[in-house]
């Protein structure tokens, strides 16, 4: 970011006070968010030139071109905002977790009156009970199985007790004895609520104590000669013993407690989180990271610390970390107002504690070790398909990163271009580009490929980005000929191009008339069929969004007396106009800010 005056001016008015910032491009992308105590001491160490910057730092710097401030009350709060926009924002430049979004969590609707028990991908405050996330989808499912069949616990989606004026039936779970039957109140409430007790200990790793109190009430039913109820604790009773054997050994103490532990190499980060409850290991969960080889441990474990935990409805009373950590006072801070109550982030240092980190240590690398083994398989997967197109196409250079471009328009209308970029063999959606044609009247496709090429090198050239190592267009000579001409005249007659002929087997290349062949056995050519259907995909999606926003448009806009505002007003209301069209006069008008003799003129125009 070069420091002009303007620049120079806002970094001596910062603000003191805690908060956080966000560096952007030019494009107004956030390209990297930190947090700071002192905004005004932080943001400026920035540009002060004595500072020693990490490369990865010096980076960011130079594609940053403005910043913007959010000033919070305090530390915790700069920690939790932080948190919260990196997963929005996914900054070029931040550690974080790699698709966390997919990490499904338990549910048990304890606000019901006979609750169920749930999969669910969003954490909410809505008075019920939440375990996860968990990492291990299949693992979970099939423990959820296990304990909704052994303590009855329904799986429909009725609502008991039923409204006034209606009635349940039983379903097949209650002749087959997974369920008790509460619909037809041939359960009591409390009954029911024994079994969901059972369900909340055994997730929250209470299996032991469970056990016992299970063992009491199936020798007191015996005794009572009620040998129904004694066989159900004692299937209960086996059931648990199932997911106890599977869990790993007692620690010493009965304590909650979450192991982190972590294991990088080169830009693969991953943490495991060995989760203990009531003394007893009960899971394992395992998250990679986006982060940089410039990273520190401690940056890392502080990101992931405050990116799973700001997501977790089940704190633990104490937390082991690998490293120490310089916002270990806020982190602790932070986690004792999310708990509501006492927690401990500690250190170990020796003793049995130690072991259980160097346990988790184990994991993780064990998990890195994996990671690794499958990354270098899909490498030299990927590494044979591009080198095969490089002989495929005689190219002097392997075509590691190719770009795909693709026209797609409606007759003479809604015309737009559309650029997929492959990397080692692999879709980089970061750098797909959309264009709406805006030079080219009618339907000319050699001149749109000239127009979306243009734009594309155009921004290569000023921004001076290099270039793709391929050019790949989706049609026969007229196509590759408008790109080559657009190239040359950019400044790029020696950016390799090719064009793709219907019959995919066929590709044009400058300087010869035919097509030449690829044979249909030639991993590259499996790769050019990716690119082509991937920039063919991405250009029919962008075509349809741009089509159906002048369809509603053009048809709404057409009517006298609807603006902007009313045309959202009422698309909001019904969804779209086809909805518009089957609704009635009163319906239309009951829309905020239509008039009933608006509505008439709506209704009768379309």
């Amino acid at each position: 970011m070069r420091l002009t005056d303007d620049l120079s001016e806002r970094l001596r008015t910062l603000p003191t006070g805690p908060g956080i910032y966000l560096f952007k491009d030019a494009d107004g992308r956030v390209l990297y968010i930190g947090k700071a105590k002192n905004l005004r001491s932080r943001v400026r160490s920035y540009f002060q030139s004595s500072r020693n910057l990490e490369p990865k730092t010096l980076r960011m710097i130079g594609r940053a071109v403005d910043f913007d401030l959010i000033g919070t009350a305090n530390e915790v709060e700069s920690l939790i905002l932080e948190a919260n926009l990196v997963k929005e924002h996914k900054p070029r430049y931040n550690i974080r977790l790699k698709d966390d979004k997919q990490f499904p969590y338990v549910k048990v609707t304890t606000s019901e009156p006979f609750p169920r028990v749930l999969v669910v991908r969003k954490l909410e405050k809505d008075g019920n009970t939440y375990f996860g996330p968990y990492t291990s989808v299949t693992k979970m499912r099939k423990t959820l199985q296990m304990l909704t069949r052994v303590f009855q616990i329904r799986t429909c989606n009725l609502v008991i007790p039923a409204p006034e004026g209606k009635t349940h039936k039983v379903c097949l779970d209650y002749h087959i004895k997974r369920c008790a039957g509460p619909c037809e109140d041939l359960q009591s409430q409390d009954d029911y609520a024994e079994g969901v007790t059972g369900v909340l200990m055994a997730l929250t790793g209470k299996v032991d104590e469970l056990i016992e109190q299970l063992t009491v009430k199936m020798q007191a039913a015996a005794a009572d000669m009620r040998f129904e109820d004694a066989r159900r604790y004692k299937v209960q009773i086996d059931g648990l013993r199932s997911i106890s054997q599977k869990q790993s050994t007692e620690v010493q103490e009965k304590i909650d407690r979450d192991v982190i532990s972590l294991a990088r190499e080169g830009k693969l980060a991953v943490c495991v989180v060995l989760q203990i409850r009531n003394g007893t290991l009960i899971g394992r969960q395992d998250f990679q990271l986006e982060s940089d080889v410039d990273d520190s441990d401690e940056a890392i474990v502080e990101t992931f610390l405050t990116q799973y935990y700001n997501h977790q409805p089940n704190l633990p009373r104490e937390l082991f970390i690998p490293r120490d950590l310089e916002s270990l006072e806020v982190l602790q801070l932070w986690l004792r107002e999310m708990k509501g109550g006492a927690i401990d982030v500690i250190r170990p240092q020796r003793g049995e504690k130690v072991k259980v980190v160097d346990l988790a240590a184990t994991n993780a690398r064990m998990l890195l070790d994996e990671l690794l083994i499958q990354k270098r398989v899909a490498t030299e997967r990927t590494s044979k398909m591009v080198t095969s197109l490089q002989a495929d196409l005689g190219l002097t250079m392997a075509p590691r990163r190719i770009a795909c471009f693709d026209i797609s328009n409606t007759g003479e209308t809604d015309a737009v271009g559309a650029c997929v970029v492959f990397e080692n063999g692999k879709p980089k959606k970061s750098e797909y580009r959309k264009f709406k044609i805006k030079g080219v009247a009618g339907q000319d496709d050699f001149k749109m490929m000239r127009e979306v090429i243009g734009r594309y090198f155009y921004r290569i050239r000023t921004e001076e980005r290099d270039p793709p190592d391929l050019v790949v267009v989706d049609g026969g000579k007229g196509q590759l000929s408008s790109a080559l001409s657009e190239l040359t005249s950019l400044g790029f007659p020696d950016q390799p191009v090719i064009g793709l002929a219907k019959r995919l087997e066929e590709i044009f290349v400058p300087g010869q008339s035919d097509a030449q062949s690829i044979s249909k056995s030639s991993p590259g050519l499996t790769l050019l069929k990716q690119l082509r259907d991937e920039a063919h995909r991405f250009a029919i999606t962008y075509n349809r969004k741009v089509r159906s926003k002048r369809t509603i448009t053009s048809e709404l806009d057409a009517i006298p007396g609807i603006g902007p505002a009313k045309r959202t007003a009422l698309l909001k209301a019904f969804g779209s106009v086809s909805k518009i069209k089957v609704a009635s006069v009163e319906e239309i008008a009951a829309v905020p800010g239509i008039t009933a003799k608006l509505a008439e003129t709506i209704k009768a125009t379309l």
